[in-house]
């Protein structure tokens, strides 16, 4: 054998014994900021040598660029935020079942698509928070409560555009049906101490500010206040209190961010290997103590701030239905006058 030969083979050698792929790359986009998901991507480059292009863009205008790009598209994984974006995604067509028995076993089926086109990676929860110097938290113990008139003018909660809360919505319709759902949106608007505006943070701030007692949002972005180099909002965050609703009966209202393969992806043995790094206990890991999210695995620890909140019963409805029920929450909201 020639000497370039023999070269040639003993770097192939070595690429497959570390694990190294030659070329390999996986096209990624993402619906998740860049710095909350790249060091991650990083990391499983680092660790199997697969090239990561990251698009980041609006989940619903990376759902649209891949349908129009159709079969011509080079995305291979969709990574976004809520479970009602995955549906759109899979009612778009645009995403592929994927076999994998390590995703199976690893992610609780509530938390993935019953035709395996997408799964969870992290948790998080829509809750009530309040501020600790004008409520306790026995005032307050579900969803349901959010509509009584003694919290008439003291809730903030952002617009019924956003997709937290059209989910949200989605499970109590899933819960109590849609005509009862509607009296309580009813109830809500009714206690709104303000016209919705602005995001969760901007809720948590305003019941700190005196312009409300709840604030309805979700749990990472007051984990992320905590943790902020900002110190105003250290200082606002240290004076909400976390609220587990429906801890007697269903249990709290989740949420997830997750991933798909896409159809006619040219890297799916790649796409593959991305997701189910995504879902192993470094990657597990990582979404707690920098993201502030939960684990979809009950077997990793949350993060110190994390246990903070103290521990909680989670909902354990299918996520499915938080897409199916979607266009019906939409409607209700209108209907009821939430902006």
């Amino acid at each position: 054998m020639k000497m370039g030969n023999r070269l040639a083979c003993t770097l192939i050698f070595f690429m497959a014994i570390s694990g190294i792929s030659s070329g390999a790359e996986v096209n990624v986009y993402s619906a998740r900021g860049e710095d909350l998901i790249k060091p991650a991507l990083d990391t499983f480059t680092e660790q199997t040598g697969i090239k990561v292009n990251l698009i980041t863009e609006s989940a619903d205008a990376l759902i649209r660029r891949i349908e129009l790009e159709g079969a011509n598209s080079p995305a291979d994984v969709l990574l976004t935020v809520d479970a009602g974006r995955l549906f759109r995604a899979k009612e778009a067509g645009i995403l592929a079942s994927l076999k994998s028995p390590i995703l199976t076993q690893r992610i609780p089926s509530a938390y993935r698509d019953p035709d395996n086109q997408w799964f969870g990676l992290s948790l998080r929860s829509r809750v009530i928070m309040f501020d600790k110097s004008r409520v306790s938290a026995e005032e307050i113990s579900s969803y349901e409560d959010l509509a009584d008139p003694k919290w008439k003018g003291e809730i903030c909660i952002r617009s019924s555009g956003n997709i937290y809360n059209q989910s949200l919505l989605a499970s109590l319709i899933e819960h109590h049906g849609e005509e009862a759902t509607e009296v309580w949106a009813e109830g809500l608007v009714s206690n709104m101490a303000r016209r919705p505006q602005g995001g969760d943070r901007d809720q948590i701030r305003a019941a700190v500010a005196g312009q409300c007692k709840l604030a309805v949002a979700n749990t990472y972005y007051l984990a992320g206040m905590l943790n902020s180099d900002v110190n105003t909002d250290v200082e606002v965050a240290q004076k909400i209190g976390v609220l587990w609703p429906n801890q007697d009966d269903r249990g709290a209202h989740m949420n997830v961010s997750g991933a798909g393969l896409i159809k006619g992806s040219k890297n799916v043995e790649e796409a593959r290997q991305l997701i189910e790094f995504l879902s192993d206990d470094y990657a597990q890991g990582w979404y707690s103590e920098v993201n502030n999210e939960y684990s979809v695995r009950a077997d990793i620890p949350v993060s110190t701030t994390l246990q903070g909140f103290g521990p909680f019963k989670a909902d354990q409805l299918n996520l499915e239905v938080l897409g199916k029920n979607n266009e019906a929450a939409v409607r209700l909201a209108d209907r009821a006058g939430w902006q």
